[in-house]
């Protein structure tokens, strides 16, 4: 009976020293758990064999890998590469919208030039030659009135068509930037890859010599109404 009774605190203390080893482990668990989504998130699928994979942090995920939506879920090799031209080409889009703006701007300082030079010839009609402000003669100054409202104005219909081209470029734009922030090394490269063709293929119209702009638009326009 002596036995026993020794045995008894030896079990009692066994057990009081096994209870925090077991609340240390199930405190553990949470953190586990939470470097786990840290590095990686499951999105869709458990933990089953094809999940998607999503990270916060630089990654190079390839096969699994997920993009703005459950229904984009890399599945093979192949349909990742489809992916990275593909991004690649939206990025090139968002450069030709930005050449079809600037083309359409072109568009309507030619067309509004048009209706300037007919305005500017029924204004030039002959009436008298009375001075004007700074000795201008009444004829030029008219002209000159009507050259700079010619070249403001724009139509409802023109500036419907300038804000859709902008809507769309913001939209692109706004996609490039959700996909960048997935962290993707690979799509990140396709990015950059794709903003150089852009530049490459739409971008030949930015460039013009020192002056050339201002010589060739307004300034010509201006010395043969005020000369």
């Amino acid at each position: 009976m002596s036995g026993m009774a020794g045995m008894a605190p030896t079990a009692a203390g066994a057990s009081m020293a096994m209870a925090p080893s077991a609340t240390a482990s199930m405190a553990m668990a949470p953190s586990a758990t939470a470097s786990m989504s840290m590095g990686g998130m499951d999105m869709g699928g458990g933990m089953g064999e094809h999940a998607c994979k999503i990270s916060m942090l630089w990654n190079w995920y390839t096969v699994d890998s997920c993009f703005l939506a459950e229904s984009w879920h890399v599945r093979s090799s192949g349909a990742f590469a489809g992916s990275c031209i593909g991004v690649i080409f939206l990025v090139i889009s968002l450069e030709f919208l930005r050449r079809t703006q600037r083309e359409f701007d072109r568009y309507l300082h030619r067309r509004n030039a048009s209706r300037r030079q007919v305005m500017l010839d029924s204004a030039a009609s002959p009436t008298s030659e009375e001075d004007g402000p700074k000795g201008m003669p009444v004829i030029r100054v008219r002209a000159l009135k009507w050259r700079t409202m010619a070249d403001t104005q724009l139509n409802l219909w023109q500036h419907t068509i300038r804000s859709f081209l902008y809507m769309m470029q913001f939209a692109v734009a706004y996609f490039v930037m959700l996909l960048a922030m997935y962290y993707n090394g690979y799509f990140i490269i396709c990015i950059i890859i794709g903003a150089f063709l852009g530049a490459l293929i739409f971008q030949w119209d930015t460039f013009t010599s020192p002056g050339y702009g201002l010589l060739s638009s307004g300034l010509s326009a201006e010395r043969a109404i005020a000369c």
